[in-house]
């Protein structure tokens, strides 16, 4: 039950990091120096849909899964969670480049709002 328990808490965690990667930028509008942990954030988020890579947690959760007897999941957690809410058809390296440029034009368009409110 620990396995399974921990897995869901990796899954919640990706999940938040996925957010944090996107909207992160908002969040150093409120606190300035979350700009330094978020921009280093957004470009790992970036490179791992460009670069086709799957994410550490992804394995980890699988593992957790596997542990509990629970049935883990192939591909990363992008392609097996999200994608198939935001894009029904399949995965391919011409989503993940679109999931890059949007995490790229987000946190370019966040972080010109902040500065021009400056």
């Amino acid at each position: 039950m620990i396995p399974a328990v921990l897995a869901d808490a990796v899954l919640v965690a990706h999940l938040a990091f996925i957010v944090f990667v996107l909207l992160g930028g908002l969040a150093a509008r409120w606190r300035r120096w979350l700009a330094f942990v978020h921009l280093p954030c957004a470009a790992y988020g970036a490179a791992i849909e460009l670069g086709g890579w799957v994410c550490p947690l992804t394995p980890l959760e699988n593992r957790l899964r596997a542990i509990a007897g629970e049935r883990g999941y192939s591909g990363g957690f992008v392609e097996h969670h999200l994608v198939p809410i935001v894009y029904p058809g399949a995965f391919t390296p011409t989503v993940g480049v679109a999931l890059a440029v949007a995490v790229v034009g987000v946190n370019v368009a966040v972080y010109g709002w902040v500065l021009l409110r400056r």
